[in-house]
């Protein structure tokens, strides 16, 4: 006999599972799946090396080896490089797009501007499932590696900046990231 606790968990799980689903079905170039590579063995364990015109970024796990992700990147003019440390992760961040995205495309940020509106944590939030905050000097810098909802974004220079990443490997990479992790962006 199912009890009417069984029952509210289990369409708890469901609703939540089909709420964080893909609204479609895509299929990342296999090149872009996470995958186990070779990497130079002066580089340390535990930090993260970035390079956008690769679309990759690589999270060092030992001497010469590193997990390698697909990312997508900031286009021309708009994209981060050098270092920065994470400082903050957050599961379902909120999000507000920064003064300069809402006067460069009023079209897409309108709904923002003269307002304090903050964009909730959930399925349809740019920033996807999880986000690593980039700090320079104890500063945010507004860039964040984070996940997405335009999973057709990785691969290219599309983004205001950011390092997009699919929602099910940005889950993996923060899991396996401590608070003060180096970035480097090349």
């Amino acid at each position: 006999m199912i009890t009417r606790r069984k029952f509210v968990s289990t369409a708890a799980a469901g609703a939540t599972l089909a709420a964080t689903a893909p609204a479609y079905a895509f299929e990342v170039e296999p090149r872009y799946r996470p995958q186990e590579v070779r990497i130079k063995s002066e580089l340390q364990p535990q930090q993260i090396l970035i390079l956008p015109r690769a679309h990759f970024l690589y999270y060092i796990t030992a001497p010469g080896r590193a997990i390698r992700y697909g990312v997508g990147v900031g286009r021309a003019g708009l994209e981060f490089t050098g270092d920065a440390i994470i400082q903050v992760k957050k599961e379902w961040p909120t999000w507000r797009p920064t003064q300069e995205m809402i006067e460069r495309d009023p079209g897409a940020y309108g709904k923002f501007k003269d307002t304090d509106y903050v964009q909730p944590g959930g399925p349809t939030n740019p920033l996807g499932a999880r986000a690593l905050y980039l700090f320079q000097n104890g500063r945010d810098t507004f860039y964040r590696i984070h996940g997405t909802t335009a999973p057709e974004s990785i691969g290219r220079s599309v983004s205001n900046g950011c390092i997009r990443m699919l929602n099910e490997h940005v889950i993996d990479l923060y899991n396996r990231v401590p608070i003060g992790t180096p970035v480097t962006v090349l």
